[in-house]
Order: C-alpha cells, then sequence, then structure tokens
C-alpha cells in the first residue's frame, strides 16, 4: 500500500534553487538564523504570485522559481496552516528545527514547475 501523498509548492530565488539541486532535488536548506519558519504553500498560484511578483522584484538577480513535491500527508497534517492574506495565501508553517524531519517526509523529487524573471 503506498502511503498518502500530499502537494506543495515552493516559490524560490536562484540561490536557494542551487541548493535544492545541490542536494540531489530532495531536501530544502537550512534556514538562516533570521528565518524562524520554512512555508511551503498549499496551492499552486499563491507560490506562482510570489515568485513572480516578490522574487523578481526583491532577488538580486530578479528571478523567481516555482517548486513542486509531494509530502507524506501524515507529517505535513502536523503543521499548522496559516492564512495569511486571502483565503487563496495558505501556508504550512514549519518551525525551522523541524526542516530536517520535513525534508525526510518529501516522496519523490523537487521539481521546478515555473520560472519568472523580470521584463527586459
Amino acid at each position: 500500500m503506498t502511503e498518502e501523498t500530499v502537494t506543495l509548492y515552493r516559490p524560490v530565488g536562484t540561490k536557494e534553487l542551487e541548493l535544492i539541486e545541490a542536494s540531489g532535488w530532495k531536501a530544502f536548506p537550512p534556514r538562516l538564523p533570521e528565518q524562524p519558519i520554512f512555508y511551503p504553500v498549499t496551492n499552486e498560484g499563491y507560490a506562482r504570485q510570489i515568485a513572480r511578483d516578490w522574487n523578481v522584484r526583491y532577488n538580486d538577480d530578479r528571478k523567481g522559481y516555482v517548486t513542486r513535491f509531494e509530502v507524506r500527508k501524515a507529517i505535513a497534517d502536523g503543521y499548522e496552516r496559516k492564512i495569511v492574506g486571502g483565503r487563496e495565501h495558505e501556508e504550512l508553517w514549519v518551525p525551522a528545527e523541524a526542516l530536517d524531519a520535513f525534508n525526510d517526509a518529501i516522496v519523490g523529487r523537487i521539481e521546478v514547475i515555473a520560472e519568472y524573471s523580470e521584463a527586459i
């Protein structure tokens, strides 16, 4: 019997994407000291909005990416879901100290499904 999973999304910049690639597309990098929460989002539209409207504007290289990945549902259900704007702005709040366990619950590979860059 296959364990049930949920699909989550994570908007990232180039630096974070390079660290994901270095993991073999299997894990997200540790949080920085000023980042106490890792927050994947629960829907693709919200992830695209962040990558397009925030990452492109504020990352040094003016690029943003959307990743998609599967996590064991039993693990994902253990973290708080937060609505941070409209109802489509739902995030899963994973404490930084729990990120290793969260990464261990990723099933398959993290994949890039969208890329945005500043229009020239």
